[in-house]
Order: C-alpha cells, then structure tokens, then sequence
C-alpha cells in the first residue's frame, strides 16, 4: 500500500484530467476496492492534505458543500485569462 503522500501525489494528478465545473471528491480517483483497502485513518489525512492543498497552492480547485456523509466535495474551476 503506497503512503499517505503518494495518495496525495496520484489525487493531485487525477485532479488535472477533470472538465471544468466538474464536481468530485477524493475517493472517486481511486477504485472502489483501492479505497477500501487503505485504512481508515489514511483516508482521513489524505482528505485533510488534499482540503490543504486545494487552499493553499491550487487555484484550479475550489472545496463545495460537504456530502451527507461529511465527505468534502470539490469543483475544478480552469480560470481563463
């Protein structure tokens, strides 16, 4: 199982393939069963680290509403100049 930094590394890569307005959470780059298999407490930092990154250093990616199972939701905006 690849480490928590790793994950973050892959998520942010999935990220760029996205449409603009596309909506998303961070499970949804990973296979149902590659998720399942990561334990608990690694999903929740890889969801703390990619909610960071989104505010610190992304300005494609912007954090939405929270899901009824409090997952945190997001929408890749491409700004156009």
């Amino acid at each position: 199982m690849p480490d928590v930094n790793t994950l973050l590394d892959m998520a942010i890569k999935e990220a760029d393939n996205l449409f603009d307005g596309e909506e998303f959470l961070v499970k949804d780059f990973f296979k149902g069963y590659e998720w399942n298999r990561i334990p608990r407490k690694d999903r929740l930092l890889l969801g703390t680290l990619f909610l960071n990154y989104v505010n610190k250093t992304n300005n494609k990616i912007i954090a939405v509403e929270k899901t009824s199972s409090n997952q945190q939701k997001y929408k890749r905006i491409i700004h156009k100049s």
